[in-house]
């Protein structure tokens, strides 16, 4: 019997396989970044891993927060446990199944159809290891499941590492968002409350015949107008916050001290290489390959369906109709059930099974190269847009420290009486806008940094953790 399951594990292993040999597509994106996206010499290294990368002690708190808690990220980490597990029942089907059975039938027929015309009983022990109905995969069916399944599993936990960037940069932007609406909340608040101060003298003003009607109701729209900025930037932080928390998942109780939008340090390194050998290794690519190649699997299994299948059963033990003489001599027992399936006629399923598994090969192969054509946009924009964002806030900080020159000129003219009242509110709501832009603009520059680590960090933030 062991000389008969070895020839059997032999054919198994020997058998050949319907499943094509997978062949990566050609990268459909240029062999080069484009010039405004082109690495500069000397800054071409790699990606540090997120607690280097992000070096405001409250962000890192944050995010390692978030990844503990964050519910989404948990789902996503119990989809690989289950595809794990579905890959480790799959993989089993490779496998003889063996089992240990022991039992005990009885039975009594009636004398109307015993043929001694009397009462039969009978009974009968039986303990024996059998083989339940394994597959000999001569055609590779059962391993083109298996390679299907394990390429799913490895899809799911580069989906995961996927979102686990996403994480990452999300929760970077939403306090970086939080930074920005906290600062030009405060701004507002400096603004309103020098023009409630000005509001105070002109009326003054007015009531000794000083000032016109005019320039007081201007300085009260002034101020009112400071007023409804703030509270709509106040609302805006509200739902930044709020948004911060569901990311983090539960807030903790104590943070350490943050840094302002200027002192944050988020400085975007580059990874060296063409588009195709950096792309490759971002997770939602390599999860989208992995999901070809188990479509690809997937086809070898259909072709399989098509030809002979074969499957062993049987048993060896010892039987009696006693259960003293179970072990006795002359109780060996054993069966041997080959059985060779071959389909005749299943309406066309085996055939459409196989269309169905070559339609979902060329879906997968769109999707793949989508997927890659996304990241490069992506990247490019993202490098493009760091250099722009430098030289956009380099000029709008030129334009704040101007404009705040101007109001400080304007406000002299105006008190020594040189320059109106309308000029001072302009030169005031220059300087006020202008301040408010460079927030803006800082805050951009710095979401595009935190989108590149997304883009780029690739495996360098999974091997650090």
């Amino acid at each position: 019997m062991i000389k008969k399951f070895t020839l059997i594990l032999l054919v198994t292993l020997g058998g050949c396989s319907m499943m094509q040999d997978y062949q990566r597509p050609a990268a459909p994106v240029p062999a080069t970044w484009p010039d405004t996206a082109a690495a500069k010499p000397g800054e071409v290294r790699a990606m540090p891993d997120w607690q280097v990368y992000f070096p405001d002690p409250r962000l890192q708190a944050l995010i390692a927060t978030a990844l503990e808690n964050n519910r989404d990220l948990r789902i996503a980490t119990a989809r690989i446990a289950e595809a794990r597990a579905q890959y480790g029942i799959q993989q089993a089907d490779r496998l003889p199944n063996v089992n240990l059975d022991a039992s005990r039938n009885a039975s009594l027929s009636p004398a109307s159809t015993s043929f001694t015309g009397k009462p039969f009983q009978a009974q009968r022990y039986d303990v024996k290891v059998s083989l339940v109905s394994f597959e000999l995969d001569f055609w590779g069916r059962v391993s083109s499941l298996n390679a299907a399944a394990k390429a799913s599993y490895f899809s799911t936990e580069a989906a995961q590492r996927s979102f686990r960037l996403s994480l990452i940069a999300d929760v970077a932007n939403a306090y970086l968002t939080v930074l920005e609406l906290s600062e030009r909340v405060q701004l507002a608040t400096d603004t309103a409350q020098g023009r409630a101060e000005m509001r105070e003298l002109l009326v003054r003003r007015r009531d000794v015949g000083v000032s016109s009607e005019l320039d007081a109701l201007l300085s009260e729209g002034e101020y009112q107008a400071a007023l409804a900025d703030k509270a709509n930037l106040q609302r805006q932080r509200a739902a930044a916050e709020n948004l911060l928390t569901l990311l983090v998942g539960e807030m903790p109780a104590k943070l350490p001290e943050g840094r302002s939008l200027v002192q944050q340090g988020i400085t975007p390194d580059l990874i060296a290489g063409l588009p195709g050998e950096v792309l490759l290794q971002r997770p939602d690519v390599l999860a989208a390959e992995q999901r070809l190649i188990a479509a690809n699997a997937n086809i070898g299994a259909a072709r399989a369906a098509f030809l002979p299948r074969i499957s062993l059963t049987g048993s060896l033990g010892t039987a009696s109709r006693q259960l003293s003489g179970l072990f006795g001599a002359g109780s060996d027992a054993w069966s041997f059930q080959p059985a060779l399936t071959l389909p005749l006629f299943d309406a066309g399923r085996n055939s459409a099974n196989l269309d169905v598994a070559e339609a979902r090969k060329v879906v997968a192969v769109a999707e793949y190269e989508k997927t890659l054509q996304q990241a490069f946009r992506e990247v490019a924009d993202l490098l493009s847009a760091r250099d722009s964002l430098a030289n956009q806030l380099a000029a709008q900080r030129a334009n704040a420290r101007a404009q705040q020159q101007r109001q400080v000129l304007v406000e002299a003219r105006y008190q020594a009486g040189i320059a109106n009242h309308l000029e001072l509110l302009d030169a005031q709501r220059d300087a006020y806008a202008a301040e408010q832009g460079e927030l803006q603009i800082r805050r951009a520059q710095l979401a595009a940094a935190t989108q590149l680590y997304k883009a780029l960090a690739g495996e360098m933030v999974e091997k650090s953790n």
